[in-house]
């Protein structure tokens, strides 16, 4: 299991309905999307980091593992635009604006790449996929996801396996050594996904497979109460954000 899965297993707002937590998550990540980067963007990061380490209960070591990929990305796409290809500088010159443009967008995608984790530290898949079809997603198309979902687990711990296995025999001591056990692992990773699903499809058909995968649900109900609290937390973001407005300049 993922640890950002395994956060969302064990956190505290596990029971509540999705889309208690998808008002609040996605609603973060429109705001940081559609409000002006500063102060607007500024609020729905510290908003939403606030509500990851306190009411969610999500570890800021765990938190931090899993945002440092998407920060990545978002650094990377603003460190573009410090730069400007052609023109009257040369080839390559300092773009106009360059650190304020840079600024708002890692603003913007940091923001709102953490309202997106809100979401997905507190909202189990299995939670989720299942319920899409009663929001009228195609349940062929929810059962691909879901086994997809659950063979990318399958398919991890393989590789996982096959790599400590080929460290213990000493694949990983030299440059050469290593490439061939990168070429082994992908051949065995290859080979076992295909069996697996081969099972699998064996498995379902043994069982009177009729086109739809079963699962139970947690039961849980839409609080009224905890979507008014969002629906107003986001208002008043927006509020504040339009009394606060300055230019970052």
């Amino acid at each position: 299991m993922l640890p950002i899965d395994a956060a969302a297993h064990s956190s505290r707002w596990r029971r509540r309905h999705p889309v208690d937590k998808a008002v609040l998550g996605l609603g973060l990540t429109v705001l940081a999307i559609s409000l002006p980067p500063w102060p607007g963007a500024a609020l729905v990061l510290v908003t939403a980091l606030a509500l990851l380490l306190g009411p969610a209960g999500v570890p800021a070591g765990r938190l931090w593992r899993a945002y440092r990929v998407p920060l990545g990305f978002c650094v990377t796409g603003a460190l573009t635009l410090l730069v400007r290809v052609g023109g009257p500088g040369g080839f390559v010159s300092p773009a106009p604006d360059g650190p304020l443009r840079a600024g708002e967008l890692l603003l913007r995608t940091s923001a709102a790449s953490l309202g997106v984790l809100l979401f997905a530290f507190t909202t189990p898949m299995s939670d989720l996929l299942p319920r899409l079809v009663r929001a009228g997603v195609p349940a062929p198309l929810v059962d691909v996801a879901l086994v997809t979902y659950r063979m990318s687990f399958l398919l991890l711990d393989s590789v996982r396996r096959v790599h400590r296995a080929q460290a213990a025999r000493l694949g990983h001591t030299t440059r050469a050594a290593t490439w061939r056990s990168l070429g082994g692992l992908g051949a065995t990773a290859f080979v076992r996904s295909f069996d697996r699903a081969a099972r699998l499809q064996t498995g379902l058909a043994g069982r009177g497979y009729d086109g739809a995968l079963r699962v139970l649900v947690p039961e849980a109900r839409v609080s009224a109460r905890f979507t008014a609290a969002s629906v107003t937390l986001l208002a008043a973001l927006a509020a504040l954000t339009f009394v606060l407005e300055r230019p970052l300049s």
